[in-house]
């Protein structure tokens, strides 16, 4: 994978849990997210009918439908958790190192969900990953106060819902195209969101500069670059390498909430962004070739690749 498509694709996603935390101070979430994702998805149908109608050609009614609950799983019920959670008292870093654990979860299921190969050095950065994500908890844990402790459940919730999402769409029998599928997703959950912040009476936006630079933020960074990149990167390198980079979020995010927050950053979390690298690095290290042919090694096995498994499903 390029290098610098995986940095600006950790970085974007990083940005959406300090959006949520600019988002909390001026507003509920539901507030945040509904006008987060309102003129998103204006914005995004009036581009779809201006310039792209031959994109929209070919996709079935069950194609439609299989993108939109990919879009409740992915944005709705991820998002709200998170956004949830931080709302709650939960720190950026917390929430961002309890989704963490999505990498192993994706990992663990991946063989008998894909039918995909995972080659044990894959295992031990997981594994490497899962540590680093552990301290940085235990880090950030001790540090928190007055936060009540299901409230470090709530981010799971979020996390399962992203893995289901991830599935969902890795064993689609048909391709649709990014574009149509980012619209879909954006407007699924625009519509959700507006339904459940009605509900609430949270539909209407304070009259503040600050909420609506963390919605700028959100759809800029967070939408466009984070979402996007995550199933662009999804399709060219697989589950197990999109996922491994997820370890990384957790510290690059405490990173983010000690200088915009001043959040506690601390010798674990330094840990734990080293053992995250270390992680990634063992991942994505090319296998050498092996000197004849015969049953797949560890060093002779291609990569888990979810786009690889997708294609055999589609034949």
């Amino acid at each position: 994978m390029n290098a610098l498509l995986a940095v600006m694709f950790v970085l974007c996603w990083s940005s959406g849990f300090i959006g949520a935390k600019l988002g909390a101070g001026d507003a509920a979430p539901l507030t945040v997210l509904t006008w987060r994702f309102l003129p998103l998805a204006v914005a995004l149908a009036l581009a779809a009918a201006l310039f792209g109608r031959a994109r929209w050609r070919g996709l079935g009614s069950r194609a439609l439908g299989r993108q939109v609950t990919v879009g409740a799983l992915s944005q709705t019920g991820y998002l709200l958790t998170v956004y949830q959670a931080i709302g709650l008292g939960v720190s950026t870093g917390t929430t961002a190192l309890i989704d963490g654990t999505q990498p192993l979860v994706v990992a663990v299921l991946a063989g008998p969900l894909l039918g995909q190969y995972v080659a044990p050095r894959q295992w031990w950065g997981l594994l490497l990953g899962l540590a680093g994500v552990v301290i940085v908890t235990a880090g950030d844990a001790t540090a928190a106060s007055g936060v009540s402790w299901w409230a470090y459940l709530v981010p799971f919730a979020g996390m399962l819902s992203l893995v289901a999402a991830t599935f969902l769409e890795s064993r689609s029998p048909t391709d649709t195209d990014p574009v149509v599928s980012m619209i879909v997703h954006c407007a699924t959950s625009a519509v959700l969101f507006i339904a459940l912040a009605a509900c609430a009476g949270q539909v209407s936006p304070p009259p503040t500069a600050s909420f609506w630079w963390s919605v700028a933020w959100l759809i800029a960074l967070s939408t466009f670059g984070g979402y996007g990149l995550y199933w662009l990167v999804l399709r060219r390198s697989g589950v197990t390498r999109v996922n491994a980079l997820m370890f990384l979020m957790a510290p690059v995010t405490a990173i983010w909430g000690t200088v915009m927050f001043g959040e506690p950053f601390g010798i674990l979390t330094a840990l734990g962004l080293l053992l995250g690298l270390g992680a990634v690095a063992l991942v994505f290290r090319p296998q050498p070739r092996g000197r004849g042919a015969g049953t797949p090694t560890d060093e002779q096995s291609p990569e888990p690749d979810v786009v690889r498994g997708s294609a055999r499903l589609r034949r």
